[in-house]
């Protein structure tokens, strides 16, 4: 194989073709076989939306991918920001990511981290469609609690639950992933500590730095 024949470093990105979702990082760009199966088992995400003053908001929700209508579907109660944001279809991005461990370097500048995500750029909008809705919410139940059906395991959702809750379609527009991955012996690499959740209430926090310099003194 010539170097012309060669298929070029990222010639298949996802989003490639888009000037939202171009990396400049092709290298670590990924494909769009690998861009669903990520949006697909990602656990969360990120909806970023703007309101008339300009001013942007970032919604962290649970979410669920849609491949066959390729969109994200997700839900806030019936008030909120994000729902006076996207009260008519507006512009909108949806982000998911993953971080691995943390890369030491000789020099500041080049310490560095393992990660894999996506960026998605589309249309945000209400689902006004109850039939869509109600099964834009089991998808999310069948997502997080495969293990149980409805009707067996739960009552499903009624109308007047419906009622309280708001659900929004991103049509997904142009999207791109990235991922940074180094071998599993990378001198120095380490995980952080992970975060408890739930967060520890101030009075656990205090109670158990207490517990802890009372076991200290008596030990010393």
């Amino acid at each position: 194989m010539t170097e012309a024949q060669r298929p070029k470093v990222g010639a298949d990105n996802a989003g490639i073709d888009d000037p939202r979702s171009r990396l400049r990082r092709r290298d670590r760009g990924k494909n769009e076989a690998w861009v669903r199966a990520f949006m697909e088992a990602a656990p969360y995400g990120f909806l970023a939306t703007v309101d008339d003053d300009g001013q942007p908001f970032l919604n962290s929700n649970l979410f669920v991918y849609d491949a066959g209508r390729h969109c994200v579907y997700l839900h806030t109660h019936r008030t909120g920001r994000t729902r006076e944001n996207l009260s008519d279809p507006e512009k909108v991005a949806f982000s998911v990511a993953g971080m691995g461990r943390l890369l030491p370097a000789p020099e500041a500048l080049e310490f560095s981290i393992e990660y894999a995500g996506v960026t998605a750029f589309g249309t945000g909008s209400i689902v006004d469609d109850e039939a869509e809705a109600k099964e834009a919410l089991q998808m999310l139940l069948d997502k997080y609690a495969p293990h149980l059906q409805a009707g067996r395991d739960y009552r499903a959702t009624t109308d007047d639950e419906l009622a309280q809750t708001t659900v929004y379609r991103v049509e997904i527009e142009a999207w791109s992933g990235k991922q940074k991955e180094v071998e599993i012996d990378f001198p120095g690499a380490f995980d952080l500590p992970t975060l408890p959740i739930p967060f520890p209430s101030r009075g656990d926090v205090a109670n158990g730095a207490s517990g802890d310099a009372e076991a200290g003194t008596e030990g010393s």
